[in-house]
């Protein structure tokens, strides 16, 4: 029963709770991940060589794979892709554009009004919890609408973006890698430094700063909502753009995707309240696999389907396909939307900073009756095993590669790139959810084993 009287008690209470040394050894704790510093090396080498391949295949072969000919041709394709890339070179036009973007998402999150929610105890800092002010609801209306009014008004027509993908792909991989750099060597300048393995490339692609903040900008919260996936939409937006400037219509495949892309941010800015307490946002560092992603990867890579059907005719698929790609995209945008808010607002309720929010769309199920079910910890924590979590310990990332899937299809089955995403979203939200139940189980100990055989299905309920 999450009641008032306890809401109050857990709010007010000096008393450290039974699981903050635990907490402490575990927030401090150094292993490596990833492969370690070989793997972490490979990733970014392998992160850099997918954006201009991935762009590369858009402009040079309609997004189909480009691959060698023959065992002959290995050397020479590889001088081709070369040729490719330097087609990419960045302009000052394509930086303007880009950096003109990440200015107006810092004014707006460091100044617009909304309401102030405190993120997690912080064992590294004593337990304090940081505030965050979530505004991102007016940041992503107003973004909205001076988008429009720069559009339709001829003074920066949203297909520019299109017109400069390669040289705007270049500057955000240069921002993502300048940006780690300069937050690392800040760590240590400002004796922010935390978990550190003394390996450089593991720190690096980790990080080594917690929580980078300028003045009331917290920059981990910034990139990870307002750069990302409004960035992610706006490029979707303009593939649109340019398909109806092209062809005079905008098909039924390019429709999903600015639907999908609309809703992914839509909800990123109408449930921003519930994200301080995230993983991301508590636990990992702003490094490398954050910051290059979150400025160059999310935005450039997924929005990889929105581009392959911007480079082929508008093409009509039967109603059936239509109609599965769409129930894929609602069905699973609907499980998503309300069992991450049913799983943060329980959490909120709990710590007595839950905020009744109206922001579009509110969808029936997304709050759970304060009676609801749950485990109680010897940490001191709640395991929830109500609403959807009583199906399904990570349901939420099912829906997320129904979603997914949706995009693929949206492409039909003449590619296998658009594919890609669904494929290496769900390897990576796999090993997310092995690295979860291991930190899970070390931190819950029985009560953990209690939960998982309260819920025995971690993706598909009855199945798996």
């Amino acid at each position: 029963m999450v009641s008032s009287s306890s809401k109050s008690k857990q709010s007010t209470s000096s008393a450290p709770l039974v699981g903050d040394a635990k907490d402490k050894k575990l927030d401090y704790e150094v292993y490596y991940e990833f492969g370690g510093p070989v793997g972490v090396f490979a990733i970014m080498i392998f992160s850099h060589c997918l954006m201009y391949y991935f762009w590369a295949c858009l402009q040079i072969n309609k997004g189909h794979m480009l691959l060698p000919h023959s065992s002959d041709d290995f050397l020479p394709f590889w001088h081709r892709m070369l040729s490719y890339v330097a087609e990419a070179r960045p302009t000052m036009y394509a930086a303007t554009i880009y950096f003109a973007f990440l200015l107006m998402q810092a004014i707006f999150q460091a100044w617009l009004p909304g309401p102030i929610v405190y993120g997690l105890p912080i064992p590294s800092e004593g337990n304090r919890k940081l505030p965050y002010r979530c505004n991102g609801v007016a940041a992503w209306y107003i973004t909205l609408a001076v988008i429009a009014g720069f559009h339709y008004s001829g003074v920066f027509p949203l297909t520019e973006v299109i017109d400069h993908m390669g040289s705007l792909t270049t500057v955000a991989i240069i921002c993502g890698n300048v940006i780690s750099l300069l937050i690392y060597i800040g760590a240590y300048v400002f004796g922010k430094t935390h978990r550190m393995s003394g390996n450089f490339f593991y720190d690096f692609f980790m990080g080594a700063w917690l929580n980078p903040r300028i003045g009331g900008l917290d920059l981990k919260m910034w990139a990870e909502i307002r750069v990302a996936w409004i960035m992610l939409f706006l490029l979707t937006l303009s593939a649109a753009m340019k398909q109806y400037q092209l062809y005079g219509v905008v098909s039924t495949s390019m429709c999903l995707m600015v639907l999908a892309h609309f809703l992914y941010a839509n909800a990123c800015m109408k449930g921003e309240e519930c994200i301080p307490t995230t993983w991301d946002i508590f636990y990992e560092k702003w490094g490398w696999m954050l910051i290059f992603w979150n400025h160059a990867g999310v935005p450039f890579v997924y929005c990889f389907q929105s581009m392959y059907i911007l480079k082929h005719e508008p093409v009509e698929y039967s109603t059936l396909h239509k109609m599965v790609m769409f129930a894929l995209l609602l069905g699973g945008y609907y499980i998503w939307d309300t069992a991450n808010s049913q799983k943060n607002r329980f959490r909120m309720k709990l710590r007595g900073t839950y905020i009744p929010r109206k922001t579009f769309p509110q969808l029936p199920w997304g709050t759970l009756p304060d009676d609801c079910s749950y485990i109680k910890t010897e940490h001191g924590n709640a395991l929830l095993t109500d609403g959807w979590y009583k199906y399904a310990r990570k349901i939420h990332y099912t829906a997320d590669i129904m979603m997914a899937l949706s995009w693929g299809m949206a492409c039909g089955f003449e590619g296998l790139l658009p594919y890609f995403y669904v494929c290496f979203f769900t390897g990576m939200i796999s090993h997310r959810c092995v690295r979860d139940f291991e930190r899970c189980h070390k931190k819950y100990g029985k009560d953990w084993e209690k939960y998982v055989k309260q819920v025995p299905y971690i993706f598909i309920p009855y199945v798996f």
